[in-house]
Parts: C-alpha cells; structure tokens; sequence
C-alpha cells in the first residue's frame, strides 16, 4: 500500500528519492513527502505535501540538496490525508524522522503515556508514536534506539530512520511489511518494492520479520531487533527497469492486458513434460508419494487471488479428483479453522506480501500444515515462508487492478491440477488433450485482443449503467466474481456475481432494463441450461451481453471466444471481460491504473 524509498551515497539525493516515490505511485497513496541530510548539514530539512508525488515536487525548494535522505508515499489509516498526517514524521527537536507502512495495533496505548509524560504530538498517525519513542531512548546508538522502540511496539511495519546525530546511516526493520535493500557500488538503497530500486541496481536483499538493517554508502549489515547478526545474500532481480515503463500505451493496465499472451508462454515455458503427458514442477517440493497421499486441497487468497483460487480448485477437482475449495484468506484466518495433516494448503498472492495470505501461512506453519505458495513475486515473504510453490512469472504488474498476473495464476493452477493429476489417475489422453490446450492458449488470448475495437463499442454501451450483474455456472461463476470486481474496481459502476442457477432464487427480483446482465455461456455440458438463464431475463425485458464460444440469440450482444479444452475455456473468457471493464471506465473519464481508495500490495488489515 504505502511507499518507501531510501538512499545513501554521493549523489544528489532529492531528485532520486523523488522519482522513486514516481515508481511506486502504483501501489496507491494520498499524499508524500521527503527528508533528507547530507555528510556536512547539521539537521534535518523536510517537505511534505496532501496529494500526488507532483504536487510533493511542486513544493521541493530549488536548494534542497543532500545524500541521504528517506521518502514516502501515504496511504491513510491513522488521520485523514493531509500535509501533516503524512509521512515522514519528525520529533519536536527535528533530529528523528521515520517513515512507516504498516499500522501500530497498540498506538492509542503509547501515544496516551507520551501525552502523560508531556509529549506534544503534530498528527493524528500512528507512525508518530515510533518517532517519539526512538527520540525518547537513551541509547547511544541509533540501531539501539531503534530496538528500543521496537520493544513495545505491537503490530506490523515497514520503517526507515535518519537521526541528525548519525547521519552516516538509514537503519530499517521489518514485521509484517516489505523492506528490500538495494545493493549498488559505493551507495545503498531501501524500498518497499523492487521497482523503487531496478533503475539503479539489480542486487537486492530481502529482509524477513523481525530482521533490521543499517545502510551506509559503502558497507550494510543485517541483525535481527535482538541484536543478532544475520547472514544476507544479495539476488538478483531478473526484472528490467523498462518493465515499469508504459511502454507506448495510454495506461499501464491496457499495457498488461496486452501484455498477457507473452506472460501465459512464460508460465508454460519449460515446465511441460510431453513424453510423460504431464508437467515438471520441481519448486513445489513435493514427490509422487507425497502428492498420493493428499486428501484435500484448500486455497488461500484474497481479492483477484481469491478468484483465481475458486478456478483452481475446479481445475484441481476435475484434473486430479482431490476435494478442493478456496477460501478468502482474511476470513480463513479469523475463524479457528480446523487444521488437518492431510490437507495440502495453497497460499496466492500476486505481491507475495498481502499482509491477511502471509498472516494465514504463518498461523498454518505454527499449526504443522503443508503449504505452497503461488505468488509472482520471487523472494517474497509468502514464497519465503512456504515449503516450497509455483511463480508465475507474469513480469511486474503496475497497475493497481491485477489482469496479466490474474491469468497467468489460473494457467499456473491448471499445470498444478495437470501434475497432481497425473501423479494420480488422469490418463495418458487426457493429460494429451490438457496440454495441446495449455499451447493453444496464447495464441487464442491475441484473437481476442484482436477484437477491442468491438469491446469498445460494447463497453460504450454499458458505461451509463447504474449498476450490473454478471452470471455464470460452475467453472463460469468464478469468471463472473473476478469480471464484476474489475469493472467496480475501475469504473465505480455498482456491479455484483451470482451463479446463474442462483437467479430465480432472488437475484430475478433485480432484473429490468436499466440492469445489464453479462453472462458467461461456455460451450459445455451446461449450455442449454446457461441459455435457460438467458431466456429467463429476456422475459423480463433484461439487456444482456453474453460471453460465449458462438452467438447467442436471447442476447443483445456477444463477444465471442475461441473454444478450448472445458477445463481451459475459464481462463480465455476473462480476458474479453478485462477489456469491457477498461474502456467502460475509459468512457467515463475514471483514472484507471489509480482507482481511488484501493492500493496495489495490501500490507496491512
């Protein structure tokens, strides 16, 4: 959700820092600000502004020059947005600032003995409380006086802190929120995110919970807020800085829908096994014997992963006959769930670090369970923690609403529900048949970009709608919640899923001609029942726009798409639907790869 960026080193810090805070203006904030210091400055100088990284720039004196310095993009918990609620927060004497992501579940507590003992406090954050308890310590040490913070802080967070007094160092923690160092020559960086680093250096370190670090120009080191030394290996990110550059497309989410025929060969390249029929996925750590003896599959996302997960449990339950359901992970985790030896869990999640998958993993880990992670983002905390798992490999996903990674997730599920099936009693033939689809895949997704123009023309349509519903039976419900997410998510239109067996069981009640209904007709078994639920509306005077393998005739328009194998079709009929939503939200003028409230990487509750 919010963004850090840190630098330390010889170059002019302010510009730096600046466009960093550009490079994460994705995640989603309301406002931003900077501090920064340098080798001979004898305090701190701070700007801070309500609003985007430009209007934070805008307010950048002409002489605000330095080498280290720490910035952030805010996303409001703790006090409204404003020029001072947002970070960074400084102490009365300007010699602390800290910068945070995360929230402090015990900040009423602190903040209520600070004002006790007679601190003065400028904003209504929780981040505040942690710059007056660092400022407050006695230590000699800023690393200490950090720990000293730390101690009775409970929750999560993301932090980094400058001290007038040692302004030779940033020293930053980790619990619960993304910390990344990045390693460059004679000079150190800090983000939350990958892409606040990649334009100045490859090498990244990750630090885990509970994990602290003090950055110099030349030197890093690593311990955990106990104090113990850590031993840090730096990765290299295989991502290129131009991944995040739109690249000739008006937005970044047009460029990712685009994106996806290259992203789903991705996900397929190298792992398809044609000699046995099957797939080879050596990072889920987990051998015939093992995968024989799973009883039941349950999937953990939330969101778009979460929609991804119900089409992976199909795909799991049809390929390998394993029970398999998907679970909102932030519900999951709050309801005592029982916690059987048999049951493989599968943890989702695009950014690796949303914050309600990884607190699930970890309540399962404690608990002895088996889980996978199925995440984008190499070197994640979700990867880290899980015994072993499957990436993606959809490239960055700049855009706040998740389209490419969302595909390639259900591709990622289909090659799962291939494997465990052919480690148990799917055939030969039909591991075949599964693959021969698997190939077809990209090449279907450019057909159907290939029809935009008439998406555009249908989504015009549509855009004065007051609200929508989508419908769709078994392996087409699942289309239906993640298309009617994406069009509310972008476009604001009030948009709701029902399964279309569902709709004389209430839903029937809605229907009139101000609300469309988009349907999902597949080509499969279900079909005369699908075009039942059509008729259905059309009596009752409905517009409807079905997604389809052929023209429906009850339906006012039809996007077709190319027929793949039943068990596949799920995961080209989406696409159409990414489609509708953007240039629904295009003709209504809505910022789209910003929509307002929401935040790419959820890391917090």
């Amino acid at each position: 959700m919010c963004g850090i960026v840190g630098y330390i080193g010889k170059r002019d810090v302010a510009p730096l820092l600046l466009e960093g805070l550009q490079r994460l203006e994705y995640r989603g904030y309301d406002s931003a600000g900077v501090v920064i210091t340098g080798p001979k400055a004898t305090g701190l100088k701070m700007v801070k502004a309500k609003g985007r990284v430009r209007d934070l720039e805008a307010k950048v004196p002409k002489r605000f020059t330095g080498t280290t310095g720490i910035a952030h993009t805010r996303w409001a918990t703790h006090g409204a947005p404003s020029d001072v609620n947002s970070h960074p927060h400084l102490d009365p004497e300007n010699k602390v600032a800290v910068v945070h992501n995360g929230i402090v579940d015990n900040a009423q507590e602190l903040r209520a003995k600070l004002e006790a003992d007679g601190v003065v406090f400028a904003s209504e954050t929780d981040t505040e409380v942690i710059t007056h308890l660092i400022a407050r310590s006695e230590a000699d040490t800023l690393e200490q006086k950090v720990r000293d913070a730390l101690k009775v802080i409970e929750g999560t967070y993301g932090i980094a802190v400058m001290h007038a007094d040692f302004n030779d160092r940033i020293v930053v923690a980790r619990n619960g929120s993304p910390v990344i160092l990045g390693i460059g020559e004679k000079e150190m960086l800090v983000a939350s995110d990958v892409a606040a680093l990649i334009a100045h250096t490859r090498q990244v370190v990750t630090l885990d919970d509970g994990e602290m670090a003090t950055l110099k120009a030349d030197d890093f080191r690593t311990y955990t807020t106990s104090g113990a030394s850590t031993t840090a290996t730096p990765e290299t990110v295989e991502w290129e800085a131009a991944s995040y550059d739109m690249g000739g497309h008006d937005t970044f989410m047009h460029k990712e829908i685009s994106e996806q025929p290259d992203a789903v060969d991705r996900v397929l390249r190298g792992r398809i096994d044609d000699r046995f029929s099957t797939v080879h996925l050596g990072g889920l750590n987990l051998d015939p014997r093992e995968a024989r003896t799973i009883r039941r599959i349950k999937i953990l996302g939330c969101g778009t992963s979460y929609h991804a997960g119900l089409i992976g449990a199909g795909l799991i339950e049809s390929m390998a006959r394993i029970p398999a359901d998907a679970e909102p992970a932030s519900e999951f985790r709050y309801r005592n769930p029982v916690v059987d030896p048999d049951t493989l869990y599968i943890a989702v999640s695009q950014s690796g670090e949303t914050y309600d998958v990884l607190a699930a993993v970890q309540e399962l880990k404690r608990k002895g369970a088996r889980v996978l992670g199925v995440v984008n983002v190499v070197g994640s905390a979700i990867a880290r923690e899980a015994d072993g798992g499957m990436y993606v490999h959809a490239g960055p996903e700049v855009c706040v609403v998740s389209t490419k990674c969302f595909t390639n997730t259900v591709t990622a599920f289909a090659l799962l529900a291939l494997h465990l099936g052919r480690v148990r009693d799917l055939s030969v033939t039909d591991g075949k048949r599964i693959i021969e689809g698997l190939r077809k895949l990209p090449a279907q997704i450019e057909e159907i970009l290939k029809t935009e123009e008439q998406i555009k023309e249908i989504a015009a349509e549509y855009a004065g709608a007051q609200s929508m519903m989508f419908i769709g039976r078994v392996r087409g419900y699942p289309v239906a919640l993640e298309a009617s997410l994406k069009l509310k998510e972008i476009s604001y239109i009030h948009a709701e899923a029902y399964p279309a067996s569902e709709l004389k069981h209430g839903p029937l009640a809605l229907i009139e001609p101000a609300l469309p209904t988009v349907a999902i007709v597949p080509d499969d078994d279900l079909l005369e029942k699908n075009r039942a639920a059509l008729e259905e509306i059309k009596a009752r005077s409905g517009r409807i726009l079905a997604v389809a393998h052929q023209e429906q005739a009850k339906a006012d328009h039809t996007i077709v798409v190319p027929k793949n194998e039943d068990e596949l079709d799920p995961i080209l009929m989406g696409i159409p639907l990414q489609l509708l939503a953007y240039h629904t939200a295009l003709a209504m003028g809505r910022d789209i790869d910003k929509p307002r409230n929401l935040a790419k990487s959820v890391t917090v509750e």
